[in-house]
């Protein structure tokens, strides 16, 4: 994995590449060989890698942001038997989605993408935008998202970068660093970018990225952007999804009430209605909460 080839290791190839500042054509061949060979030798099948469909592409994006892919496999084929294209979920009440999302956790996701489903009806008739400014212009999709779905979905060949392909770059181009900046990973993405194939290059540096983290401290860890993940035991973010649990359940219940139920403080419990009433998980009527959307009896 750190390359047998003097042009692949990592210390001779961050000295070369610190040096010069730029990649030589057989470094850039010599780096696509090694990363493709990896790729066809260790295959890691996965259902997304299946289509082209944009729709299905976003959706495994949206999921499998900082969540675990063996995870999202299961949710991964269950949301979309539910809601198989992008008509299907902008139309889809919000309580059905969210309850078919239960288990992958932040629920913000779910609503961002119901929300840009209904915007691809709204602005594009159901037909995805092909550019990554159109895309980019949707809700709860960035630059990394708007890259991938053009990428994997249209073959549109634009630098991207996403934890794995930050892994590969900094453990070739910048050993023994520490707070590497994307702006410096950027130029090597574009310069090594496969241009005729970016779908099947990125799936392959995404492979070798997980497999380094396996066999090495996580180069990833030298990175600026690195954030370790907050803990979910005991947070705001746990509270507000036993909150929205108990809503879904119900048909409409208060905060006091809530807040018997999970054992929690009034006072936190409705600030954290009024935010998710604002962003429009709930809507409330005489003090009772339920999820938009979702019609109270009796």
């Amino acid at each position: 994995m750190s390359g047998g080839n003097n042009l692949l290791d990592p210390l001779k190839l961050t000295c070369r590449y610190q040096k010069s500042g730029k990649l030589t054509s057989a470094g850039i061949v010599s780096f696509r060989k090694t990363i493709y060979e990896q790729y066809y030798a260790t295959p890691r099948p996965m259902p997304w890698r299946d289509t082209v469909d944009p729709y299905r592409i976003l959706v495994s994006e949206i999921m499998l942001q900082q969540t675990q892919v063996e995870r999202v496999k299961g949710k991964y084929t269950e949301f979309l038997a539910a809601f198989p294209t992008v008509r299907h979920l902008a139309e889809a009440p919000l309580p059905d989605v969210l309850l078919v999302w239960q288990g992958l956790g932040y629920n913000r996701r779910a609503l961002a993408l119901k929300r840009c489903a209904g915007e691809i009806v709204e602005r594009y008739a159901g037909a995805f935008p092909r550019s990554t400014d159109e895309l980019q212009s949707l809700p709860g999709i960035g630059p990394y998202t708007a890259r991938a779905v053009a990428a994997f979905a249209f073959g549109i060949a634009e630098p991207l970068i996403e934890t794995n392909v930050r892994t590969v770059f900094i453990h070739f181009f910048f050993h023994g660093r520490d707070q590497v900046d994307d702006r410096e990973i950027m130029p090597l993405v574009a310069a090594t970018l496969d241009r005729d194939n970016p779908r099947e290059w990125y799936y392959a540096l995404m492979d070798f990225g997980v497999q380094l983290k396996q066999r090495h401290p996580n180069p990833g860890r030298r990175s600026r952007h690195h954030v370790q993940q907050s803990r979910f035991e005991g947070s705001n973010r746990q509270m507000r999804s036993r909150l929205l649990q108990v809503v879904m359940a119900g048909q409409g219940i208060s905060a006091a009430a809530l807040a018997d139920e999970l054992g929690v403080e009034q006072g936190a419990v409705e600030r954290n209605l009024a935010d998710m009433e604002r962003e429009g998980f709930l809507s409330q009527a005489n003090g009772r909460y339920m999820v938009f959307g979702k019609n109270k009896k009796g």
